[in-house]
């Protein structure tokens, strides 16, 4: 199979590395595809191997009559990562292991199956503000712009050190370590990562504020 190189013009720039990374995986996945199942893992080893991250986004095809809702919980579950686990990811995985046995009808107790192994209580309400939908939603809208049209659609993405970032999409995966090698000879400078700005101490008052969790791209443990 041939290796496709693909330039994006107007949409290029939200495909680039994350901030601190020269070059990542983009990866434009179904939770239902069976294809996707094949690739996750193949996608994950490349990236531990060469140390870059993975940036996932949700494209729920509409054939597949529960993928959506898979893509809502690994939402939900995003929102337990730690610094010693990335829950969501974890989900990914453990939905793409059983995807045989998953049905419209069963996903729920799949869910149930993974809180209780993860010790993580399930809502009986997973969205009640439709927030992870709408998020899931713009992964899709996202995909549609530049041109996705299966599962799943995999990018090499490095920094090019201009405005637009050199874009290869993966026609074989057997190459994707060759091709990951390649862009991090050519990729430019790290963007680097934002850091907030120092704050002036506030008064103790023996409340602490949580920090506002963020998803970003995800490494699998």
């Amino acid at each position: 199979m041939m290796i496709c190189a693909r330039l994006l013009a107007a949409d290029a720039s939200v495909l680039k590395p994350p901030p601190g990374a020269k070059v990542a995986i983009v990866v434009f996945e179904d939770l239902e595809c069976p294809d996707c199942a094949n690739a996750y893992p193949v996608v994950w080893e490349a990236a531990n191997t060469h140390k870059i991250p993975v940036v996932l986004h949700d494209f729920p095809l509409p054939r597949h009559n529960w993928s959506f809702e898979a893509a809502v919980w690994a939402r939900y579950f995003d929102s337990k990562d730690t610094k010693e686990a990335q829950i969501g990811n974890e989900f990914r995985r453990y939905i793409f292991a059983n995807q045989t046995q998953v049905t419209r009808d069963n996903l729920q107790q799949w869910v149930q199956r993974f809180g209780d192994q993860h010790k993580i209580a399930i809502p009986f309400v997973k969205d009640p503000d439709g927030k992870l939908a709408e998020k899931v939603k713009a992964d899709y809208a996202l995909g549609q712009r530049i041109g996705v049209e299966h599962t799943p659609t995999i990018w090499v993405v490095g920094n090019s050190g201009v405005s637009q970032p050199f874009v290869e999409e993966v026609k074989d995966r057997a190459q994707l370590s060759q091709m990951i090698e390649d862009m991090l000879k050519k990729a430019g400078p790290a963007e680097p990562a934002k850091t907030a700005a120092p704050k002036a101490a506030a008064p103790k008052t023996g409340i602490k504020k949580k920090g506002a969790a963020t998803r970003s791209a995800k490494k699998a443990s």
